[in-house]
């Protein structure tokens, strides 16, 4: 796929507060991309930049090999879809999926035939004549995405689009949305915080974290191969330990030597090491590499999540055969299950679930303060 939109050196700053900072970022032509990250880190600053309501301070916008940094946004042939759809509720349905074509003064015939295609699309044919204010979030979402489609954008623009919906009907628009993108072909830009929408929609995915760009990647790249310990964080869920690489495929964490499948690393580099809870195997105390006592058991439908003290770090361990509180358990690592990654600025924030409680009371305690 061709490059479609380019960001050379954007940087953007909030009075005196830099959000973007120098990104660099190319978008293919009928990609799906989703800018994921916390929020405040910069993606929905980098997504208005991308569709003209914002000025980037320092930095070109590319769009198809020419430089759009100064086209307002009705120039653009990009289109935007927000969190709260932004639907004239004066309008019924039809109307309001038609009203792009209006403005721009399309005849009657073709604004029937289009607005009829868009409905179908969206699985909302025999809608026509309904008010929007009588439709379910997740229909208003459709009609919202019909009218930004019916114009026949290059690029759409979402903007954390599911975020009203509820768990099931977000799932549901999340199958949806994929299936229109592949139907219709075009640039999707999505931004999300939820990193299952993100691994569970995208081509690439594109991970933020304080106005800079971690990691771009797909999906399976993302979630196996994380760069740093913010994103092996931010990605599900992950035990991040200190260790020290030996040698190439030999690192040591939790005062064991194990056999991994990484290399490239000086010997005797500290280093990151990330092991994913569902890839622990629960033995036998005596069978295991790394032995700990069980601190807390809590059932998530499909599997058990497991806390484990190994000497002051808390591990987390997800298995669906239960293991009582306070035993004393087993844990064995295959080498494949073992991921290295370089120290960076983020090493020694992430990866121990000792202080989850500690949060929780002091979050709590926060909201009591405001309350009175």
């Amino acid at each position: 796929m061709a490059k479609l939109i380019e960001l050379k050196g954007i940087s953007k700053s909030y009075d005196g507060e830099k959000v973007i900072d120098g990104m660099n970022l190319y978008i293919r032509d009928g990609e799906f991309i989703t800018l994921l990250g916390p929020s405040g880190c910069g993606k929905t600053t980098t997504l208005r930049i991308i569709g003209g309501f914002e000025t980037a301070d320092e930095g070109s916008l590319y769009f198809d090999g020419v430089e759009i940094s100064d086209v307002p946004a009705y120039k653009r042939h990009i289109n935007t879809v927000f969190q709260k759809y932004a639907l004239f509720p004066h309008l019924n349905v039809y109307e309001n999926i038609a009203f792009p074509l209006r403005l721009k003064k399309k005849p009657e015939d073709e604004i029937k035939k289009r607005v009829s295609e868009m409905l179908k699309m969206v699985a909302l044919s025999g809608f026509e004549n309904k008010s929007v204010s009588t439709l379910s979030g997740g229909q208003q979402q459709r009609v919202a995405i019909a009218r930004a489609l019916i114009s026949h954008p290059k690029v759409l623009l979402l903007d954390e689009p599911l975020g009203a919906l509820d768990l099931k009907l977000r799932k549901d628009m999340q199958n949806e949305l994929k299936t229109i993108q592949q139907a219709i072909g075009i640039t999707f830009v999505y931004v999300t915080h939820d990193q299952e929408e993100a691994l569970s929609m995208s081509d690439t995915v594109v991970v933020i974290a304080d106005g800079e760009i971690q990691q771009i990647g797909s999906p399976t790249d993302i979630y196996n191969e994380p760069k740093n310990a913010f994103v092996a964080d931010f990605i599900g869920e992950s035990n991040i330990i200190d260790g020290v690489m030996l040698e190439d495929k030999r690192v040591r964490f939790s005062s064991h030597t194990f056999d991994c499948v990484d290399g490239g690393y000086e010997k005797n580099e500290p280093v990151d090491v990330v092991v994913r809870p569902e890839d622990v195997d629960v033995v036998a105390p005596e069978n295991g590499m790394l032995t700990g006592k069980v601190t807390g058991v809590t059932f998530k439908g499909v599997h058990y999540e497991i806390i484990v003290d190994i000497k002051g770090f808390k591990w987390m361990i997800q298995s669906t055969d239960y293991v009582a509180p306070e035993a004393t358990i087993g844990l064995f690592i295959e080498p494949e299950a073992i991921h290295v990654m370089k120290k960076s600025k983020y090493s020694g924030k992430f990866g121990d679930y000792s202080s989850f409680s500690d949060e929780l009371d002091s979050l709590s305690d926060a909201d009591t303060a405001e309350e009175f």
